[in-house]
């Protein structure tokens, strides 16, 4: 014994009579199996563990970074406290669960670890929680692509988004770090997965829910709901645990292109139901019916043939519909957009959005439909056609269009003519107008028929010029020899391009040369002139007439009095040589030499009159 005085230590001397043999003595009596047995007596105190298994044990101890177990073993475990992040309420006497790791470190401490001994049961509770369907607590850790990852039992588990709940959720974060109730969904054995859901928990309550609101409803009543998710084809409203749908064609009386353009999501509205199916649970609702129809507060003094300004909203292929009033829209076909008769498409008059004025042709209030025009703004063109296109007047117009019969020339807009293929050239035979001239080009014309009453014009382009075929009787006379090429057949005869574009045709048997061969296409030959027909427009040709003799040439009709008569006077004489000298060096369509040709014969012809005339006189 020490005893401590004035800082210095003394040690108390034993007792002299101290009997240290006699302690000695003591130990050596307790027995081998007393020992035994006493040891035995303690470790009933503890508690028998093994390694590797799952116990309960109830805390003791907790601070800011760990939590102290006890199992009832001679020393106590000590677990992260993050292992019991899902259980921030976690507190001093709670029972929990750990999995034995190692009894004893090196240290003499027991390892144990709470998160193990969760995942150790976790899939066994888990299954069993989908059997049950039992409502089980899990910890939202984090977001992930699509939903949540959940700890549920010291597994991770997925929340689909669209499992949160039964509106859709668009911030995920809000759910993290918090506790939440949830059902088994789904169990992927092989790949350990599992898909958790909170929405699973409250269909049940919603469906109570709907069966009694539902329950109560009413065509014509007005309630207030909540804009929960906006669609290209509608809304659908939150009526306070049931939904209902406003069709996009519900939302206003006006046109509307999106929803977007008349709520907001979150947006409170009031809504009237329509109409509801009690199996199929939809509800069809309108937000249009709550306000009066525009059509309703259209002016009573707007009738037929007043003008409106409008907005164009709409452009279809047949037409536009415009909107004069808020809500009220009218039709205007194409066929109202300009005097014009071609097919044309509504686009090339007019724009979405664009702002134009019309005239009212038609309104029907009680059917609500109203047809506008607006060509009527202009004057028609047909009102005094008569006068402006007079017969035998000349004009330019533009090619419009095509037929297999002739060409659509436009003299000004709405004022359309026809011009038959047989009236486009005097000389050339055309199978089709696209031979003769383009689209958009511009043509010359003369009228020469105007019908005001079904708005048809008949034109002529040939006729700008003169007849130039009463020229040809003086130059392709019966007998008179010219160069020609063959180009083309028309059914068993050939035909022979001449001067001036002229085409004549030939037989297959006047086609022999004189060496007894055959004429093939794209020979240039010379071609002896048989038929003159210019009623018919008809040149009959031979080529073996040039070479054989003794054959008188076929006449034509014209061609007896007129034509061989000029032909056999000094006029007609030098007339044909003078054409004949020029077949070389003419240009098909080259007119103005025919004409030049004429007016030379009728000059010759008026001074042969006058000199037989001075003649005459003198004689007397």
């Amino acid at each position: 014994m020490s005893v401590v005085e004035n800082n210095k230590v003394t040690f108390a001397e034993p007792p002299a009579d101290f009997d240290w043999a006699g302690i000695e003595d003591d130990k050596k009596a307790i027995s081998a199996a007393d020992r035994a047995k006493m040891e035995k007596a303690y470790e009933d105190t503890l508690s028998s563990i093994s390694e590797k298994e799952v116990l309960m044990g109830t805390v003791v101890g907790m601070n800011k970074k760990e939590v102290v177990i006890n199992i009832g073993y001679k020393s106590e475990g000590v677990v992260p406290i993050s292992e019991f992040r899902y259980k921030p309420d976690l507190a001093i006497g709670d029972q929990v669960e750990v999995y034995i790791e190692k009894q004893e470190d090196r240290g003499g401490q027991m390892v144990v670890s709470h998160k193990t001994a969760r995942v150790h049961n976790a899939w066994g509770k888990v299954n069993h929680a989908m059997e049950t369907n039992e409502i089980i607590t899990g910890y939202v850790k984090c977001r992930t692509k699509g939903g949540l990852i959940v700890d549920v039992f010291g597994i991770e588990a997925f929340l689909p988004g669209s499992q949160i709940d039964v509106k859709p959720i668009r911030d995920y974060d809000q759910f993290v770090g918090k506790n939440m109730e949830f059902k088994v969904v789904k169990i992927n054995q092989e790949f350990k997965n599992v898909v958790v859901s909170h929405k699973a928990l409250i269909e049940a309550e919603l469906e109570a829910q709907k069966k009694q609101i539902i329950g109560g409803l009413e065509k014509g009543q007005v309630l207030e709901g909540t804009v929960k998710n906006i669609t290209s084809y509608g809304v659908f409203v939150d009526l306070g645990g049931v939904d209902g749908l406003i069709h996009i064609t519900d939302l206003s009386w006006g046109r509307v292109s999106h929803p977007e353009e008349v709520v907001k999501l979150d947006e409170k509205i009031n809504v009237v139901i329509l109409d509801f199916d009690d199996e199929k649970r939809r509800i069809a609702l309108g937000l249009k019916q709550l306000s009066p129809h525009p059509w309703d507060a259209l002016s009573a003094d707007l009738n037929a043939g007043d003008k409106v300004k409008g907005k164009v909203m709409v452009i279809t292929d047949y037409g536009a519909f415009v909107e004069v009033a808020a809500g009220v829209e009218g039709l205007l076909h194409v066929s109202e957009m300009s005097w014009s008769q071609h097919l044309r498409s509504p686009k090339d008059f007019l724009k979405e959005g664009q702002e134009i004025e019309c005239v009212i042709l038609n309104i029907d209030r009680e059917e609500r439909k109203m047809s506008l025009g607006m060509k009527q703004l202009a004057a028609d063109p047909w009102a005094d056609i008569e006068f402006k296109y007079p017969l035998r007047s000349k004009h330019t117009a533009k090619v419009r269009n095509f037929t297999h019969f002739g060409i659509f020339a436009e003299l000004e807009e709405g004022v359309d003519g026809l011009i038959h293929i047989s009236d486009l050239s005097w000389t050339k035979r055309i199978k089709h107008p696209s031979e003769f001239c383009n689209v958009g080009d511009d043509i010359e014309v003369m009228v020469l028929e105007v019908d005001k009453d079904n708005r048809r014009l008949s034109l002529g382009h040939k006729q700008v010029e003169e007849n130039p075929w009463e020229v040809f009787a003086t130059v392709f006379t019966p007998g008179s020899v010219h160069e020609g090429t063959i180009t083309g057949r028309a059914g068993q005869n050939f035909v022979v391009s001449l001067a001036y574009g002229v085409e004549g045709t030939v037989t297959a048997k006047h086609l022999k040369k004189a060496d007894g061969s055959k004429a093939e296409l794209e020979d240039k030959l010379p071609f002896m002139v048989l038929e003159f027909n210019g009623e018919a427009r008809r040149i009959v040709l031979s080529h073996t007439r040039t070479f054989e003799e003794g054959e008188e040439p076929i006449e034509s009709a014209p061609a007896k009095r007129g034509a061989r008569k000029e032909a056999g006077s000094p006029a007609g004489g030098s007339a044909v040589k003078a054409v004949n000298d020029k077949v070389e060096k003419s240009t098909l369509g080259d007119l103005s030499v025919l004409s030049d040709l004429k007016s030379a014969m009728e000059n010759k012809e008026r001074a042969s009159k006058g000199k037989k005339n001075e003649e005459a006189e003198d004689a007397e």
